[in-house]
């Protein structure tokens, strides 16, 4: 696989549509300086996804479009587009050409294209990652990179050589299944929390429903809070005289007559005993009265 061709319109100093050819065996670009070497590089950084607007020399994306000059007017949009040959055994895709376009307009909005279908820049990165061709990959490198490479750190230049090794698609997608089960986890702590709230409104709404059962039961009217604090009391008192009625039986037996009206019976054996007395003289005065009348 190797770039056939480069196509720019719009993009920073060229206005017109210009296609740059790279036959075989062509590796670098030179020329002096103002003549466009380094807006070649940025136009090929931007296509593959650069999204970064000061990497490409400017305070937002909408700065790589053409704003005209003295005599000529200023574009509505940028385009940049790469071909690739020889891509079917290296890409492991069926085409034989694969182009890779992007589009940029000035209200901001933007589009990629591969192979003239509207696709994603995720799609992009994924067709190319491991073969060297990305945004910030080793095959481009621009004045001054080798140096920085040569000069930067151990953990800087391991990128490097785990793009060239072919290990850097596996660590993205490591990456992304690691985003994906931090999201997860966020959201089943999103799921307790709302089946909590559920409970709480499922209490509730019973609490409600209880009350207005007992509200059909007394007329229609809601029940207040002395009258439920009364229905409880009576509840209560109702359960409390009960266990005494079964205390009484077990300890002293009642009569027939007891039981059918019960009491609980308080009197102390002294009054019992007067008790008696009171009702002999009642019977001995019954019996003077009838002998009188006899008489």
């Amino acid at each position: 696989m190797h770039l056939q061709s480069l196509e720019l319109l719009g993009f920073k100093s060229f206005a017109d549509k210009t296609i740059f050819s790279f036959h075989e065996g062509i590796t670098a670009i030179v020329g002096p300086n103002g003549c466009g070497k380094s807006n070649v590089l940025d136009a090929v950084r931007w296509v593959l996804g650069e999204q970064s607007a000061k990497s490409l020399r400017g305070d937002e994306m909408a700065d790589v479009i053409f704003n005209g000059t003295d005599t000529r007017k200023p574009v509505g949009f940028a385009e940049v587009s790469l071909t690739f040959t020889d891509c079917a055994a290296e890409l492991d895709v069926d085409w034989h050409d694969v182009r890779v376009t992007r589009r940029v307009y000035r209200d901001g909005n933007s589009e990629y294209l591969l192979n003239k279908t509207p696709c994603r820049l995720r799609d992009i990165q994924s067709l190319f990652a491991d073969t060297g061709v990305a945004r910030a990959a080793y095959s481009m490198m621009e004045q001054g990179k080798i140096d920085m490479v040569l000069s930067s750190r151990p953990e800087d230049r391991r990128a490097v050589f785990e793009e060239a090794a072919g290990i850097t698609k596996y660590k993205n997608q490591k990456r992304e299944a690691l985003r994906k089960l931090e999201a997860t986890e966020a959201n089943l702590l999103r799921i307790g929390d709302v089946i909590k709230e559920v409970k709480r409104q499922i209490g509730s709404l019973q609490r409600g429903k209880a009350t207005d059962r007992l509200a059909a039961k007394t007329g229609g009217q809601s029940p207040t809070l002395p009258d439920i604090a009364r229905r409880s009391a009576n509840s209560r008192y109702a359960s409390l005289a009960q266990a005494a009625r079964v205390a009484r039986d077990r300890t002293c037996p009642m009569s027939r007559r007891d039981r059918a009206c019960p009491r609980i019976r308080t009197r102390n054996p002294s009054q019992d005993r007067h008790e008696r007395k009171r009702t002999r003289r009642t019977a001995n005065r019954s019996g003077q009265n009838r002998h009188t009348n006899r008489r």
